[in-house]
């Protein structure tokens, strides 16, 4: 893994003081995250101790930009952060990847919405839906916003949402070329307490509704500027981690926790195999549960690689000043979606390993299965059209995604 300097001499990388400080506070807040981890799950919702502990802890500071006191650091911090914390609760890490990651996605928009957002408190959190279920007119100086969108995890604890929409013309009343993020603050929307479901109950992912709001331009941003890593908060934010493509980092941070939970899932494997047996057969000694292990954790190891490599090879690029291929971008894309389902496979076989206590409620591998198993529901950890795209290139096909 790459060490990165940036002009400045300062060093932003996973190697960095910095970097290590981070990871090591991550790794001693497992012992607190998992002892509120049933208070997650049944509060619906990440306790208020745990985003203030990731706050002291400057977790959500590691992609945002140094004028607003972040760290602008290279994204392999931020997913190694998210790596560690959801091996302790997968939900905590979830919230923490899909919030702190936005405060990347404010540098690129046009920086008086950054303004608007952190001018008196650059500690101020947002949430997401991106779906493009929203209603947009278009009016002097922005666009009349209304709509109702789900899946905004962490709503709670944030005090501006990105929404999304696509802007219709005369000749295309829905083309997602013309699809944009809205930026509304909370006096704007109203959060709709209805997240009742079998895994990840602690993200707190509820609805959000708007009813005509008005969002000025400056507080919309292209998906197309997004995909030519060409933004208007470019002007601003020079710095290389800025110059990527927009879905590449906001996918990594959702997958991201399927896969530290993945490891967490081994850890109560390996626990369970060193105490059980059945009559005389200890599960520690059986050929197996060793195996089982051996590719559990080489797996694990092989997509923690896979992903920081892709996020050096981006970052050598934005740095060189050089675009991104798009032939990797696809095969990046589809890196990063696959993780969820080889997560879910690895973690169900290690659930069937364990025996019938693995079904009493309260299990912890249980537990963490119905986590990873929800996360196959976000449609960027859905591989399917992500390795139909890859095909059809590989074919000689043109690439028909541009949220890569």
């Amino acid at each position: 893994m790459n060490t990165a300097l940036a002009t400045t001499g300062k060093s932003y990388g996973i190697d960095s003081p910095r970097a290590q400080e981070l990871l090591a506070a991550a790794r001693a807040m497992g012992p607190q995250l998992r002892e509120r981890a049933e208070q997650c799950r049944t509060q619906r919702r990440v306790p208020d101790e745990t985003i203030a502990d990731f706050q002291a802890a400057g977790f959500f500071k590691i992609l945002q930009p140094e004028q607003w006191g972040g760290y602008a650091m290279d994204p392999q911090v931020f997913y190694a952060v998210g790596l560690e914390v959801a091996r302790h609760c997968m939900s905590s890490a979830w919230v923490l990847g899909v919030v702190a990651v936005h405060n990347w996605q404010l540098a690129v928009f046009d920086d008086q919405a950054a303004q608007d957002v952190w001018a008196e408190d650059p500690s101020i959190l947002i949430s997401s839906s991106y779906a493009p279920v929203g209603k947009v007119t278009a009016v002097d100086g922005g666009f009349e916003l209304s709509g109702r969108w789900s899946f905004s995890s962490g709503s709670e604890h944030c005090q501006w949402a990105f929404l999304g929409a696509v802007v219709p013309t005369p000749e295309a009343p829905f083309d997602m070329a013309n699809y944009r993020t809205f930026l509304v603050p909370i006096s704007d929307y109203d959060i709709v307490d209805n997240w009742d479901v079998v895994g990840l109950q602690g993200t707190g992912s509820h609805d959000i509704v708007v009813d005509k709001a008005f969002v000025p331009e400056h507080r919309t941003h292209k998906s197309m500027d997004g995909f030519l890593c060409n933004n208007p908060g470019n002007a601003v934010n020079t710095a290389p981690l800025y110059r990527l493509p927009f879905m590449q980092v906001f996918v990594r941070a959702v997958c991201t926790a399927s896969l530290g939970a993945l490891e967490g899932a081994l850890d109560d494997y390996i626990a369970v195999a060193k105490t059980r047996a059945v009559g005389p057969l200890k599960m520690k000694n059986d050929a197996f549960a060793r195996q089982l292990a051996t590719e559990v954790k080489a797996s694990i190891e092989e997509m923690k690689l896979t992903m920081y490599r892709n996020f050096d090879a981006m970052m050598d690029c934005t740095r060189a000043g050089r675009e991104i291929p798009v032939e990797a971008r696809i095969r990046y894309r589809y890196d990063s979606a696959v993780v969820a389902d080889r997560s879910a496979d690895l973690c169900g076989r290690m659930l069937k390993a364990i025996g019938s206590g693995g079904i009493r409620l309260g299990n912890s591998l249980l537990s963490r299965h119905l986590d990873i198993l929800a996360s196959q529901a976000h449609v960027a950890n859905h591989s399917p059209p992500f390795a139909n795209n890859m095909g059809g290139v590989l074919f000689g096909e043109d690439n028909v995604d541009f949220a890569i």
